[in-house]
């Protein structure tokens, strides 16, 4: 009888801190709608003067979101660096357009993990960014 293989404990403890930043940023409200409205209230000082109800789950949420973002960005970019693609050199009709491997993985470009960013962070995820040219 095998024993059941346990996972790594420091994959799973970056997968525990991963899934606590989900759940506290699934708590806290967008602020999207809201800073929209308040931009106009922008006064010389450059600061919008208000009044507003915190909940204790956006204010756990805004403690932590600047690091949280910084560190995200930095793994991203890690990430980035680590999938791309590389000639596989491997014989082909088309030298225009050689087969290509991920650097890191092997796996044929794009990679899952460079697909699995692209679907997250790309053109086209969220509307309020630019998109790529054509």
């Amino acid at each position: 009888m095998k024993a059941d293989r346990t996972d790594d404990p420091q994959r799973q403890m970056l997968r525990e801190r991963l899934e606590s930043i989900l759940i506290t940023t699934e708590k806290a409200k967008s602020w999207h709608d809201e800073a929209e409205r308040l931009r106009d209230l922008v006064n010389q000082d450059g600061y919008v003067p208000i009044r507003t109800r915190l909940a204790s789950e956006d204010l756990d949420f805004l403690a932590g979101a600047r690091a949280e973002l910084l560190r995200l960005s930095e793994l991203g970019i890690r990430l980035l660096d680590l999938h791309q693609p590389r000639d596989a050199g491997g014989i082909t009709s088309d030298t225009a357009h050689p087969i290509l491997r991920c650097r890191s993985c092997m796996w044929r470009w794009p990679c899952p993990t460079f697909r699995a960013m692209t679907e997250s962070f790309g053109p086209g995820t969220d509307p309020s960014l630019p998109t790529a040219p054509s």
